[in-house]
């Protein structure tokens, strides 16, 4: 088994904003990255679509999702680049730099999706560093090899400028999806967030110095794919094939 545990979402760097997540109970609502490129007609994906999940999670906590939560109204008319997308289980990278090791995956090897959130109610850190989503790889293909009639499945296939050499994941859907809770993995270390020690040392470790996960080019691999996969199995979360809440 191969693992890798790749950083999604909206930040501060990409987007100015932390997805919401409810410390007490694990609830987040998924936020993408804005998208860089022009949609094909018909299969674009705004922000707008975003509210109808993030209004009633802050409503359950007498909040607003503007003045409380601080969702950017800039945003809304923007579009987004929905990957993970969680709905029809699948992932995009660049197979040739960054997602490279994304590439050379294999049926059951496993990707684990994490990302910075914003907790509402204050806490140590500004931000939970989390599992938000889970994948064991069904099968790994090129975004030129998809047919037109999948284009809608993923963010690499919904724009203009397909490049035929982006990866796409395929997820299995008995074991892969977004979580129901986010589980948190992260504390402000050595000026960074990092993965806790108890957790490195429970998964058997990653391929970066110290558990680095600020952000990072290159995915970090799991160097025990087995013990992470272990692990997560013992928190029991579930996951669901839906898009953000």
């Amino acid at each position: 088994m191969k693992g890798l545990l790749i950083r999604v979402g909206i930040d501060s760097k990409c987007g100015h904003w932390n997805s919401p997540l409810d410390p007490k109970t694990g609830e987040f609502v998924f936020t993408p990255i804005p998208e860089r490129h022009e949609f094909i007609p018909g299969l674009e994906t705004k922000y707008e679509s975003i509210l109808p999940f993030l209004r009633p999670f802050a409503e359950k906590r007498h909040l607003n999702e503007f003045l409380d939560l601080g969702f950017p109204q800039n945003l809304r008319g923007m579009g987004m680049h929905l990957d993970p997308d969680f709905e029809f289980l699948t992932y995009g990278d660049d197979g040739e730099r960054r997602g490279r090791g994304v590439a050379e995956m294999n049926e059951g090897d496993l990707i684990a999706f994490y990302a910075g959130l914003k907790p509402i109610t204050p806490m140590r850190d500004k931000l939970m560093y989390a599992l938000v989503g889970l994948y064991i790889v069904d099968k790994i293909g090129f975004a030129g090899e998809v047919d037109e009639d999948h284009w809608d499945e993923n963010a690499h296939t919904r724009k203009m400028d397909i490049n035929p050499f982006d990866v796409i994941v395929h997820a299995k859907p008995e074991f892969s999806g977004r979580l129901e809770r986010a589980i948190s993995i992260g504390e402000w270390r050595n000026n960074a967030y990092r993965v806790r020690n108890d957790l490195l040392d429970i998964w058997g470790g990653l391929s970066v110095k110290d558990g680095y996960i600020t952000r990072s080019i290159v995915p970090p691999r799991f160097l025990n794919p087995e013990k992470f996969h272990a692990w997560f199995k013992d928190q029991r979360i579930g996951v669901i094939q839906k898009r953000h809440f």
